[in-house]
């Protein structure tokens, strides 16, 4: 497919185009007031790679079909156009359209469709907000070493399993929940007006979804293919190092747990944390013991003396 911008265009044209495109130039920083600029001028006024920037942009426009074969992508500019995504979504989309959820259904206290599609709504934000932390903190924040030359453990392996369920998928079963369940005799003007953002919304992530996995995860295994190549050997010693840190009081608490077979909710429960917390830890556990099973942790447990074998149901 044939680019539709190219660094000769003018920026004016392209913020011209429509909606999403303007939430693209949005989330690099670039400031509105750009007269007759080429994209390439606007993009070195305000330190941005310009052939990252054309790729994300034909790739938002061509709706995530664009051939981004044998193209090369600065993960730094990359890097901070999802991060600043996030930000967008969480701090701002997201919340915006709940108030307006809220004003367009009405007062949950005096319907429980209401009460459930919004309860709905709010799981779906948290789970989406979870989903996002672990990326900006696990994945994201290992770029800068990534970039400088060093090896880092299963970090492309990371952003596939993250990525194993689309993350919009949910949205669209509100949708469908909104548009087949919810019956109003006022309101209709507003409930329309939701579901306009809902699909919105749902495109936006899907987008975002398939540039992690159709731009982001190439770079990624590229780098690692080049470190790799690069460093053979010298960075596992400091990845061995890594492994081999120290459990917190809180991890060695959720291996007990996981040994004497208690659940995910289960251990949250005794704990007084949440699940996804326990989840966390628990990832954690396995990237420093290098331990991915029940048997295995039973075993370290053991051995480390955090539980006594006859606490065990063997």
């Amino acid at each position: 497919m044939k680019d539709r911008y190219t660094k000769d265009d003018k920026m004016a044209d392209l913020l011209s185009t429509g909606e999403k495109l303007l939430q693209v130039v949005s989330r690099f920083g670039i400031p509105l007031g750009v007269g007759e600029k080429t994209i390439e001028q606007i993009c070195n006024e305000n330190n941005i790679d310009t052939k990252t920037f054309l790729i994300i942009v034909n790739f938002t426009y061509s709706a995530g079909s664009y051939d981004i074969k044998d193209l090369q992508i600065d993960l730094k500019t990359l890097q901070a156009y999802l991060q600043n995504t996030h930000i967008y979504l969480l701090k701002f989309f997201l919340p915006h359209i709940r108030r307006h959820l809220i004003d367009a259904l009405g007062s949950s206290r005096n319907n429980d469709v209401t009460f459930l599609i919004i309860k709905f709504f709010d799981e779906y934000c948290s789970e989406l907000n979870h989903h996002m932390e672990i990326e900006d903190s696990e994945i994201f924040s290992k770029f800068p070493d990534l970039i400088a030359g060093k090896k880092i453990r299963n970090l492309s392996t990371e952003i596939t399993r993250m990525h194993t369920s689309p993350i919009e998928q949910k949205l669209s079963e509100l949708k469908n929940l909104i548009i087949k369940y919810y019956s109003s005799q006022s309101g209709n003007d507003m409930l329309y007006n939701i579901l306009q953002q809902l699909f919105l919304c749902e495109y936006d992530l899907y987008i975002h979804d398939r540039i992690e996995t159709v731009l982001l995860l190439p770079e990624v295994k590229r780098l690692e293919e080049r470190n790799q190549h690069n460093q053979s050997g010298e960075v596992d010693e400091n990845n061995d190092r890594e492994v081999q840190q120290e459990l917190s009081d809180r991890e060695k608490d959720i291996i007990i747990g996981v040994v004497k077979g208690l659940t995910n909710k289960e251990i949250a429960e005794k704990l007084f944390i949440s699940v996804n917390t326990v989840t966390t830890h628990r990832r954690n556990i396995a990237k420093k013991l290098d331990i991915h099973s029940p048997s295995g942790l039973t075993i370290y447990a053991i051995v480390n003396k955090l539980v006594d074998i006859k606490e065990i149901n063997l």
